[in-house]
């Protein structure tokens, strides 16, 4: 029997204008058990204090997307990186809503049920893209399971529109799992973005409690079907570091990554944005994630290692895309972990905590292999 919406407790940000905001449930995770996280009243080191965003094409980018009715990552994931990039005037925006189905323990965005599909948006995102003339974009969204293409159709239709009126402009996406789609997944690289991104997040130990609407083989089988589809466009994805991860299970995420092709990776610090998410483990200092980028080029081979600890998914993304050349497929080409129910095909559940079944080696090894 479900708890009544009122004894449910954990992060429901207010002010949300395209769904039913439920909370997030419980910040305390097992993995932190014993383990001496850092107190929300330490300051935070000298490597991670920015600037306050408020220059003048900051405010101006704010008023133009509250005007056209558009979400941004940025402000509603409390990127810290926001004043740099919008000043800079470059943005990535958040379609599909404000209010996502999945409830991940780390993630500023709500949780809860989308109750507005705006079909207008790409026109919408498009014009703004335009009147801000931008070279390079990223789009990308909540979760919405309870759309039969999990909105792949909406993130096509921005792609074209961006496309038809900047030719010059590159576009980035970065999805959701579309719950393990494959049709999904082609209707977005039908649409010609030069990348195609799909963050991991997290290491494999993890996943089930900080991501739990996710499955970790799922998103890299996703990159990896990605590089089937489309081999010619870059695959993309992130992980956040100080959540709890030890560096062998770095090592290990990095190389299952590898075995899906996947171009580039993003490495950033965790922020906690409340004291209703999990606690931050550890700071990451810059010099070990001057390691790991070491590490994921030279010893992994990645395309590309961005890493640091305001390192976010879109950062520096242009230069990605200029630079960066797609890489070979791996052994790992067709989707995994597809038979799982997504939150919202779950009756009467209202926060997500779905119990995640361990996917062994071989079966990654094998079942993801492509077909001869």
């Amino acid at each position: 029997m479900s708890q009544p919406l009122k004894a449910w407790k954990g992060y429901a940000p207010a002010r949300k204008d395209t769904g039913t905001v439920t909370p997030k449930g419980t910040s305390r995770i097992r993995a932190h058990e014993g383990l001496a996280t850092i107190s929300p009243n330490e300051r935070k080191p000298s490597w991670l204090k920015v600037r306050s965003p408020g220059g003048p094409n900051y405010l101006r980018l704010k008023r133009l997307m509250r005007s056209r009715a558009l979400h941004t990552v940025c402000e509603e994931a409390g990127c810290p990186n926001i004043g740099e990039c919008w000043e800079a005037g470059t943005a990535t925006f958040m379609i599909l809503g404000d209010v996502c189905t999945r409830a991940c323990k780390y993630c500023a965005v709500a949780h809860g049920l989308p109750t507005v599909l705006d079909r207008d948006e790409p026109r919408r995102v498009a014009d703004t893209v335009a009147a801000m003339d931008l070279e390079h974009v990223v789009i990308t969204s909540v979760n919405r399971d309870e759309l039969p293409d999990g909105g792949a159709a909406i993130y096509a239709e921005t792609v074209r529109r961006i496309t038809d009126r900047l030719p010059e402009c590159s576009v980035e996406v970065l999805i959701p799992d579309f719950k393990g789609d494959e049709d999904a997944l082609a209707t977005v690289l039908g649409a010609g973005p030069a990348i195609l991104g799909h963050n991991l997040e997290t290491v494999e130990r993890l996943h089930p409690e900080v991501r739990p609407g996710g499955r970790y083989w799922r998103s890299i089988s996703f990159l990896g079907a990605s590089k089937r589809l489309a081999p010619r466009i870059l695959t993309k994805t992130g992980i956040i570091l100080g959540m709890g991860e030890r560096a062998s299970e770095i090592r290990q995420a990095m190389s299952d990554l590898r075995k899906a092709g996947v171009d580039i990776l993003t490495l950033g610090q965790y922020l906690r944005p409340s004291l209703q998410h999990i606690p931050v483990a550890r700071w990451v200092t810059p010099g070990e994630f001057d390691d790991w980028k070491r590490i994921g080029e030279e010893e992994f081979g990645f395309r590309h290692v961005e890493s640091g600890p305001l390192v976010r998914s879109s950062y520096h993304a242009k230069d990605q895309a200029r630079q960066v050349s797609a890489g070979a497929a791996g052994s790992i080409r067709h989707v995994l972990e597809t038979d799982l129910p997504a939150p919202a095909e779950v009756p009467g559940l209202r926060l997500v905590q779905i119990e995640a079944r361990r996917t062994s080696t071989a079966e990654a090894d094998g079942r993801g292999v492509a077909h001869a």
